[in-house]
Order: C-alpha cells, then structure tokens, then sequence
C-alpha cells in the first residue's frame, strides 16, 4: 500500500513539483470531486476502479509510474484496472490475453495515447502534435527512407567517425558514468542520422542542442502533464527550450536552401521530396529525442553489464574481431596509416552487421527485456471494444507496461538476471522490446545498427569493468530503476565504468611486413 495522505503528497509537492503544483491542487481536488459526483453509472463489464484520490493517483503515476502500477495490480487483484487523469479514463492492462488484445486490436492509436500520457515531446501544434493523418503518414514514410539499405551503409563510417572523435580525449585509464558519458555518443549519433550535416559537424551546436533537450526533460512534471495550458516555471522552462530547438531547425533548413549545395543526410531526402518545412522540423524535433532516449538507456545498460560480465564482453569481442578479420583486410590498403578501430569497423558491410553478429543480438535482446522501462500507451479511437473481457469506450486511455511481460518470472525465471542465453518463451508477444502486434518501432532496425557499432568501438578499444561509488569492481549488476523512464539508471547506489584503453587495434593488413598474424 502506498503511504500516500494529504500531508505526504503536500510534502512531495514541495520538494519534486515547485509552488505551482500546490497552487494547482485545490483546483485539481475540485475537478476530481465533480467528475467522481457526476459520472455515470459505471458499465457491469469495466475494469475495476482503482481506490484512492484521483490527482494523488495521477501523480504518482507520473513520477513513479512502475511501483503505482504494480501496487494498482497488487491492491485491486486485477488483471485490469482503471483510473482518472482529471477527465480521462486510463485502463492499465496486464495479462497473457490483455496483452495479446491490446497489441492487435483496432482502434488503438499510438500518438494520442502518448501526448495525452506522455507529455515528453516538444509540444508545437502542428509540428510534433495534433497532426494531420496523411502528415504522419508522410514522416513515417521519411523513417523508412532514412534505413533503407544505401543510406544505412553510408550512415555506418559517419557514426563510427563521430564516436572515434569523441572518444580521443580520453585518458589511457579513467572512469565514467555511463547513462550521461555514453548519452553524448547516442546523441550525436541521432543527430547524424536523423538531423543535418549543418547541425551534426558542429560540436557546440549538437551540446546546445542537447542541453535544450535535457531542459525539456526536466520541464515534463505532473503539473505540465496534468495542466499544459498553465504557464508554470516548468511549462515556462520546457516552452523557451521548445522555441530554440525550433529556431535551430529552421535556421539550418534555411542555410541548405540559401546555399543550394544538396548534402547526403536526412535533411535533403526531405528536401528532394519536396516535404513542407512543417514536417521536417516535427521529424526533426521528435525523432531525435524519441532515438536518443531510447538508444541511450539501452547502450548504457548493455555496456554496464558487459562490465560485469567479462564472459559475455569476451565474447562480444571476439565476434567483432572475427568481422573485421573477415571484412576489413579486404578493404584496408596499404596506404592507410594510421588504422584505427573505427576505420576497421567501417569496412564491415551493412548485411554483415544485421545478419553475422547473433551474441550482440543477444545481448540487445536481453538488455531492452530488463533494462527498458517502457509503458506502451494507446487511445481508442472507436469504435468500442473490449480487452481481456472488460469494455472500453471509445475515448479511454490505455497503457500496458512492459514490466508485465518483460518481468514474469513465469516467462522468464530470476527475471532480473542478466542472462542473453536464457531460453525464450514461444509465444510470439511473450517479448514486446522492439513493440508488437499491429504497431512496432519503425526506426528499430536503425537503433540495432546504433548500438552494435557503439558496443563494438567499446570492445575493441577498451578493457572495462563496472565498478562502485568507491572504485571497487561490482560485487553483483546493478539492478535497473523501472520508475526511472529515461534512463533506467540503478535503482539502489551509484556506478561507473572503470577502463583501460588496448593497444592500438590493428587489422593484419596494417602490420609492417613480418610482424606475425594478427
């Protein structure tokens, strides 16, 4: 049971939501009050309501989304439940035929569930919400376009290139955090494939641009999830950061133009295909950070268990160098001088990469079931239907935590054992990483090739163990934080990764005549 009353919830207002919310919460009350006087009789085939004050519900779902569900499971003994976010209804769905419901029924649709529900995204009518059906249709389509297979083949040196130039400064022996240090990779990474050349060779523009996303992250609270139209310190904070991330995107699209010297990224298939300047920037906008968020949570928890696990590290090596082994002497001339890792990597072809690399499969497949907190979100749209017996209005909210899935020790025994060899359940929709059923993450092929390229100029480069707060190698992994949506950073205490950089990594076709075989 949570201990949440009056006095708890005022407390951690003031702590975690600044005076708005509190100025917000009699109105909040209020509404709470009329909504629950003047319902209608509830359905004999609805979820069970979920007991408590309804704005205490709701923020505690938002801050700590993975415990509230689990205790809204655990104290109604439901498969499904529904509560109030002010004058929607949301319906938390679990279960073997919920979720095979929730996946593939009709109806369902993703982008209102997630502005309602999230409130994440930079929000500009037009641009990143409320669009157009066939302008969704028409960036969806840009997203396959930036992964068919010649723009990711060219997409492979650039990332690589990006990394290598970012990983120089390092010392030969140092320590790091990963969900902040690898971030700035992923998120260079995304800007690469997903922005323009006039953002992406500029250092300071990608660290400012950033900086404005992590402005956004930090304005995205109960209040400006429960309240947008309210112009609270953090809505104020999230609105400026919207606006000069908006003013960037414009500015580079506009330098392109002006120049007319067309570019090979993912601004000019936008500009070939005549797509209007509206579109391109809620591409922009959106995808970047749904990439980097995503992308990153799951590289730094693949690399913090490869810390912990030298087995599973070794290995991943190991297959990376037999790639390079296989691809890379072929390509590398004599008149390189300097062959560095990622030039090495560069030579792998994009099949090979996708279909010859089964332990780095494993481990992303293993890392997103236990270290990806995501709750899909969904609104129906109509007509009504019904989940797992229980109907929903046209209208109603849906989530469904992957927690319910991901975490079934019935599936998965130990669930929170990092395991990449485990046995995998047979049912198709007993693993939702990558989504499921009628909707599954389009840019996931792109994510894939991110984090294997990241993971291999890792291996190759660097020895690494995880470590603690005072240096010494984990006793046991770090346990992922579910309620922390972003990151997933570790639940309990904090850790790093101690490395060592390996000698220069050197194809055979590099060495100087009789040095040996590589």
């Amino acid at each position: 049971m949570y201990p949440f009353g009056l006095i708890t919830f005022l407390q951690f207002a003031w702590e975690h939501e600044l005076p708005s919310l509190l100025a917000l919460m009699a109105l909040g009350l209020f509404l709470s009050f009329v909504s629950l006087c003047y319902c209608s009789q509830p359905h004999p085939d609805a979820p069970v309501t979920l007991p408590g004050l309804p704005l205490i519900n709701v923020t505690t779902f938002l801050k700590r989304r993975h415990d509230f569900l689990a205790w809204g499971f655990k104290v109604t003994n439901q498969r499904l439940f529904q509560f109030r976010l002010l004058r929607n209804k949301v319906v938390v769905v679990s279960g073997d035929r919920g979720r095979r419901d929730f996946f593939t029924a009709k109806g369902l649709d993703l982008q209102e569930g997630f502005r309602i529900l999230s409130g994440g995204l930079p929000m500009i009518h037009g641009v990143t919400i409320e669009l157009r059906q066939q302008r969704v249709a028409r960036i969806y389509k840009r997203l396959v376009n930036v992964q068919r297979n010649e723009r990711l083949t060219e997409l492979i040196p650039e990332i690589l290139n990006d990394s290598q130039r970012l990983l120089r400064p390092w010392k030969k022996v140092g320590t790091f955090d990963p969900f902040s240090t690898i971030y700035e990779l992923v998120f260079q990474a995304a800007i690469r494939c997903l922005a323009c050349t006039e953002i992406a060779d500029d250092p300071e523009i990608v660290a400012h641009v950033r900086h404005l996303y992590d402005q956004i992250d930090r304005g995205t609270t109960p209040a400006t999830v429960l309240f947008p139209w309210f112009p609270s310190p953090s809505m104020i904070m999230k609105a400026r950061a919207t606006k000069q991330l908006y003013d960037i995107t414009v500015k580079a699209i506009k330098v392109r133009k002006e120049s007319g010297v067309p570019r090979n990224d993912t601004l000019q298939i936008f500009l070939d295909s005549g797509d209007e300047l509206t579109t391109i920037v809620g591409f922009t906008m959106g995808f970047v950070m749904a990439g980097a968020r995503s992308t990153n949570a799951t590289a730094s928890w693949l690399l913090t268990y490869l810390g912990c696990y030298p087995k599973w590290r070794n290995e991943a090596r190991t297959e990376v160098e037999k790639l390079v082994t296989l691809y890379a002497l072929e390509t590398i001339t004599e008149r390189d001088t300097q062959c560095h890792s990622s030039s090495a990597l560069s030579s792998i072809p994009l099949a090979a990469w996708e279909n010859e690399t089964p332990v780095l499969d494993m481990l992303i497949h293993e890392t997103l079931r236990i270290a990806q907190p995501h709750v899909a979100m969904r609104r129906n749209l109509g007509p009504e239907t019904y989940i797992d017996g229980k109907v929903i209005p046209t209208g109603t909210l849906l989530v469904y935590p992957f927690a319910s899935v991901h975490l079934d020790p019935a599936l998965y025994p130990d669930p929170w054992k990092f395991d990449p060899a485990r046995s995998q359940p047979k049912d198709n929709l007993a693993y939702v990483g990558w989504g499921g059923g009628r909707v599954t993450c389009l840019g996931s092929r792109l994510a894939r090739l991110k984090i294997k390229l990241l993971t291999a100029l890792m291996v190759l480069d660097f020895d690494f163990d995880t470590v603690d707060v005072s240096g010494r190698i984990a006793d046991s992994p770090p346990k992922p934080d579910w309620n922390d949506i972003l990151t997933c950073r570790p639940a309990h205490g904090q850790f790093f990764i101690a490395y060592k950089r390996r000698d220069a990594f050197e194809p055979s076709s590099c060495r100087s005549p009789g040095t040996g075989p590589l």
